[in-house]
């Protein structure tokens, strides 16, 4: 049996509206809504909404055989809740057939994973409650931000009790292995390894629609046969991808819904291939040896590595004033600014400030909201002051500013409660005095008609 392993990556970011030097300590609300809303409904129309309901009808008509994953961010699905349920209610759909598997990851998308595994394991436990809540599975295999992978991570994701990891078949990490087979994590091989086959999954991802390409057109048909010349001891086909693909970065005007609509039937008719799962891969197939990776990797750019978040000394110079808040946070219980700590670690804010050039540059820009790289550093790092005044404010360093920290908190609180009061009061007394009018009218509509 050869396998046939689909995952989508779904997420979007909450962007920061410009925040100048003098918003610090002034303003404290960071986020531009209508880029949010708008982007995010635009996405929702153009992608999730009309593949989502190709991937259902597909799962039915195919009697399913058909089997995706997602991993949907905490951020996304809090973006969906505020600005497009429907797209939530897609989701539900989906995983009522249980042809689907919805993967773990951080909460946020974060890169806690490479500075803090105890505040990586927190926003884990964060992002599957959420999962759990939403669709009724409970994660089995993770997928980190970005598909970044270490030997030292997959050890933490292998002790978090998950059974398999995704990430990238890089090159310089395989070697002359090929990504379609099975492998294990060097330093706890009970995780299992599955390895995205680049070169397939980016022939749809990015080279769909690219005209000036030697194989445009891609029809079904030659994927198929692609598919089909891999070598016939290779055992899996991980096709990993962004889910914007289908109908976002890649237009429905160039058939990719289309494509994604006819593929499944094409292979499930003309291949030796089945679908399955991360999870299901994970089970029926076993390892072929350990895979090393003593240094990050991800799916980015040519390098295949962090440098697309952490390339340069401004994203490290933000990357550092951001985690070195940690442990005063880890005493925070205000809920705004715990929302903010994890919108703060985004993994796209650092992504905005890589100075790469050429083809990899090209993409960044495309993603970037910002001008420069460096107008998204100082965005961002004028957020980050306001936040840390708000936090000293919050959890103070000496023992008598915290304890008046802490009754000023009780006072605030105190005060909300007050004004909830006053406000159901108010409401209260207008819903009297309007029954006190409608039973002075019937008093003098009877006095009226004795009268009469």
């Amino acid at each position: 049996m050869k396998a046939i392993c689909l995952y989508f990556q779904v997420h979007q970011p909450f962007r920061y509206r410009r925040y100048r030097f003098f918003d610090i300590g002034n303003d404290h609300y960071y986020y531009d809504d209508y880029s949010n809303e708008t982007i995010l409904n635009k996405v929702a129309q153009h992608c999730y909404l009309p593949a989502n309901k190709i991937l259902l009808e597909q799962i039915k008509k195919l009697k399913g055989k058909f089997k995706v994953a997602f991993s949907v961010s905490g951020i996304a699905l809090e973006q969906f809740e505020l600005y497009a349920p429907e797209v939530i209610d897609s989701f539900k759909e989906l995983a009522a057939t249980g042809c689907v598997e919805f993967l773990s990851e951080t909460y946020s998308h974060s890169l806690a994973s490479l500075d803090d595994f105890e505040l990586f394991g927190e926003q884990i436990r964060l992002h599957d409650q959420k999962i759990e809540e939403l669709f009724g599975q409970k994660p089995k295999v993770f997928r980190n931000t970005e598909l970044i992978y270490s030997d030292a991570i997959g050890d933490f994701i292998a002790k978090m009790g998950f059974k398999a990891m995704l990430t990238e078949g890089a090159k310089h990490v395989l070697g002359w292995k090929s990504p379609n087979f099975l492998y294990c994590n060097a330093v706890n091989p009970r995780l299992k390894v599955l390895m995205r086959n680049f070169k397939l999954s980016d022939d749809i991802a990015f080279r769909f629609s690219n005209k000036s390409w030697v194989e445009y057109p891609l029809t079904k048909e030659k994927f198929v046969t692609w598919l089909m010349q891999q070598d016939s001891n290779d055992e899996i086909v991980n096709l990993f991808m962004d889910y914007e693909t289908f109908g976002e970065h890649q237009w429905e005007e160039t058939g990719i819904l289309d494509f994604l609509k006819e593929l499944p039937k094409e292979i499930i008719t003309e291949s030796d291939f089945v679908f399955a799962t991360p999870s299901e891969v994970a089970d029926d197939f076993q390892p072929i040896s350990a895979v090393s990776v003593p240094s990050p990797i991800s799916w980015a750019d040519e390098e295949r590595d962090i440098s697309a978040w952490l390339g340069n000394e401004l994203q490290n110079e933000a990357f550092r004033k951001l985690y070195e808040l940690k442990g005063k946070v880890a005493k925070c219980r205000r809920t705004e600014l715990l929302k903010d700590w994890l919108y703060l670690q985004i993994s796209d804010h650092f992504y905005y400030m890589c100075t790469k050039f050429f083809s990899d540059g090209e993409v960044h820009k495309y993603f970037n909201p910002y001008e420069t790289p460096y107008d998204a550093f100082m965005n961002y790092m004028n957020v980050l002051s306001d936040f840390k005044i708000r936090l000293n404010a919050a959890v103070p360093d000496d023992p008598v500013t915290t304890e008046l920290s802490a009754l000023n908190q009780i006072i605030e609180e105190k005060d909300e409660k007050i004004k909830k009061y006053e406000a159901e009061i108010r409401k209260l007394s207008k819903k009297k005095q309007s029954k006190s009018r409608t039973k002075s009218n019937i008093v003098s509509g009877k006095v009226i008609t004795e009268e009469f």
